[in-house]
Order: structure tokens, then C-alpha cells, then sequence
């Protein structure tokens, strides 16, 4: 037994053990905020009690309003906290409580909804007859689609299953693939100038690679500028790369501003730039780092509407959830993509996101530390 405690290979181990005891925020970033991570996205997808979608309800002109239509001895009795609105709560055996809110509004309406990601179906009532249009490449459309023709069939006024029709959306902007996109490419700058600019620098001071350039003539500014100018033009080979790809396999289009699209580029890079250099500006520890890079982009890729609407968390959360710069960031290339806008639409939030790079630069430039 003396033997095994006295072996190198053990006391190796406990060396390096006691070497990560010793640094607290190794331990905060490695085990801490994991669980705190999995807490939040516990509490926004597991604990709540209800499920809350939304759908267009549509009427082709000359047809007569919701009141009149198949949905009528259904919806009549369940009005919304707004005009034209129906709050419809469900009992599903799988999801247990589902709230359908169905907004009745134009077509054009209905589809900004459908691109901006705030519903995934539309219904279209027409002769007593009803026209589903979704992506059939869309599992929570499929899911909503299924909710609501067993709301329609087995209700009151029901029908036969036959009369109804499902339109599959086709159209370049109301696809799940032209959502995804734009949110894949305000992703890629977040993380390309993250990982690409905090942790270079990190790298850099803890191999003493910075403290070589103190003697130097060179300032901090032209450093710290030179590594952002870099990054930005890779951030943009990988923009066009991704572009690319999706125009030919999908047929992704730029229906607006294509000037528009590059101020919001500048802008995201400028943002998560200036971000990037706040957040390696200090540490030396490549572990906390990681921690820190972490800590500033899981959360953001979580939350902002990449991969699907963040209008499915918690109502008090979204207006928090939209002043973030990968939100903002994604939203506005969603408006230029799919709605057709154009610089005066977007440059509140380009705006927005070249001040935070500008304000978390010069924070980051003053404690700069060299090693």
C-alpha cells in the first residue's frame, strides 16, 4: 500500500489535483456554471406547466369574418386580450396544457409573422373550408397542424377531415431554412470573433508572448485593431462561404438591401469584437478563459432565436432576450433576408451594436494588461 502512495504516477495526480483546487474559478466555470446553465434552461423548458403557440387565422376577400366561419362555435367562446384574438386552452395527453392563441389578421401580416418566427402556421378559411400552410419541414408546425385539425374535427361544428387542404409553404422567406440562416450567420460572427480574438489574446499571454511586445514601440490600439481587422475579413469568407452553400442547395434569396446587410455585418463584427477584447483583456488562465468565453456565448446561442423563436420562453424574458446583440443582430438579417428591408429599417439596431463594440473596446483597451 506504501508503495502505491510513494508511486510517482500518484503523486503526479494529486499534484495536479490541488493545482485545480487551488484556482476557484476553474472550478466555478468547470462544475458551477454547467448547473447553472442546466437550472435556466430547466426552468424555460422543463418546469412550465404550459405550452403557448400561435397561429394566423387568414380569410380570402370576401369571406366572411372568424364569427361566421368553421372555427366559429369553437373560438367564439374563448375571445383574447386583444381584437380579432382567441385563446383557446387544450388538454393534449403528451404536452399536457397547450394554449392556442389565434390571431386573425391579413395575409401579409401573417406571413412577417411567419418570418419574424412568431408562429409556425397559418390557417386560411375559405368557404367553410380551411387551408393549413406550413413548412413541412417544421416538426412544430406538423405538431401544431395536428393540434389544431383535432380541435377542428372533433369540436363543436364538426366536419369531414376531407374538406380541409394543406398548402406546404414553398416560398423563398417563410421556409424553417430561410429563419435559419440569417441566425447561422450572426452566430458565426459571435463566434468566429470570440474564440478567434479572446482566446488568441489569452493564448498569447499565457505564453508569455505579449509581455515579449512591452519593449516594443507598439501600442495596444494597433494590436488589439490589427487582430479585429483579421478576424472581420475571415468572419466575412466564412459569411459568403455559408451564403453560398445555402443559395445553391436551398435557395436562400437576399430579398432586401443588400447595402443594408453589410452595416449590420460591420456592425455585428465591430460589437462581438469590442466584446471579445473586454473579455480577454485580464486573464492569463486559459481555463478561465474558456470559462469567460463561455459564460458571454452559450447563453446568447441559447436564447436569441438561432434555432428556434425565443417567443417560447418565459413572457417576462423577451424584452431582455431582444436588447441582446446576437438578437438584435439576427432579427434585423431576418428583415433583410426574408421582409425585404432596407437601411432605414435596420439602422437603430446597427447602431446599437457598433456603440456596445465601441464601449466595450475602449473598457477592454484601458485594463488591458500585457501579461
Amino acid at each position: 500500500m506504501n508503495n502505491i502512495f510513494n508511486h510517482q504516477l500518484y503523486r503526479l495526480v494529486v499534484a495536479h489535483i490541488k493545482e485545480i483546487i487551488r484556482e476557484p474559478a476553474v472550478l466555478f466555470w468547470g462544475i458551477g456554471f454547467p448547473i447553472l446553465m442546466a437550472w435556466g434552461l430547466g426552468i424555460a423548458f422543463t418546469t412550465k406547466k404550459e405550452m403557448s403557440r400561435e397561429i394566423a387565422v387568414i380569410h380570402s376577400t370576401g369571406s366572411d369574418s372568424i364569427q361566421n366561419s368553421v372555427l366559429s362555435n369553437i373560438l367564439e367562446h374563448y375571445p383574447g386580450k386583444q381584437k380579432g384574438d382567441y385563446y383557446l386552452p387544450l388538454i393534449n395527453e403528451k404536452m399536457g396544457n397547450v394554449n392556442l392563441t389565434f390571431h386573425e389578421c391579413s395575409i401579409q401580416d401573417a406571413h412577417i409573422l411567419l418570418k419574424r418566427g412568431t408562429i409556425s402556421l397559418i390557417v386560411e378559411v375559405r368557404n367553410r373550408k380551411l387551408y393549413y400552410y406550413f413548412d413541412p419541414a417544421n416538426s412544430e408546425a406538423q405538431l401544431l397542424y395536428q393540434l389544431v385539425k383535432g380541435v377542428v374535427y372533433n369540436g363543436p361544428g364538426y366536419y369531414s377531415a376531407h374538406q380541409d387542404e394543406i398548402k406546404p409553404l414553398t416560398v423563398s422567406g417563410t421556409r424553417y431554412i430561410d429563419f435559419l440562416i440569417p441566425g447561422l450567420l450572426a452566430m458565426g460572427i459571435m463566434m468566429s470573433s470570440s474564440w478567434g480574438i479572446s482566446y488568441t489574446l489569452i493564448d498569447r499571454r499565457s505564453k508569455k508572448l505579449l509581455r515579449r511586445m512591452v519593449a516594443t514601440p507598439m501600442k495596444r490600439s494597433n494590436l488589439l485593431i490589427a487582430l479585429i481587422s483579421a478576424r472581420s475579413c475571415m468572419n466575412f469568407v466564412e459569411a459568403l462561404l455559408l451564403f453560398l452553400f445555402a443559395w445553391l442547395y436551398f435557395g436562400i434569396h437576399i430579398q432586401g438591401s443588400i447595402p443594408a446587410l453589410f452595416l449590420l455585418f460591420f456592425a455585428g463584427n465591430i460589437a462581438f469584437a469590442g466584446i471579445s477584447v473586454l473579455i480577454s483583456s485580464h486573464t492569463s488562465n486559459p481555463e478561465i478563459g474558456n470559462g469567460l468565453i463561455n459564460a458571454v456565448v452559450t447563453p446568447m446561442m441559447v436564447v436569441s432565436g438561432i434555432f428556434f423563436s425565443y417567443q417560447h420562453f418565459p413572457e417576462w424574458t423577451i424584452p431582455f432576450i431582444r436588447n441582446l446583440p446576437l438578437t438584435m443582430l439576427a432579427d434585423a438579417a431576418r428583415s433583410v433576408f426574408n421582409e425585404g428591408a432596407g437601411i432605414m429599417q435596420i439602422w437603430k439596431e446597427a447602431l446599437f451594436l457598433a456603440m456596445t463594440g465601441f464601449v466595450t473596446f475602449i473598457l477592454g483597451l484601458r485594463i488591458f494588461k500585457w501579461y
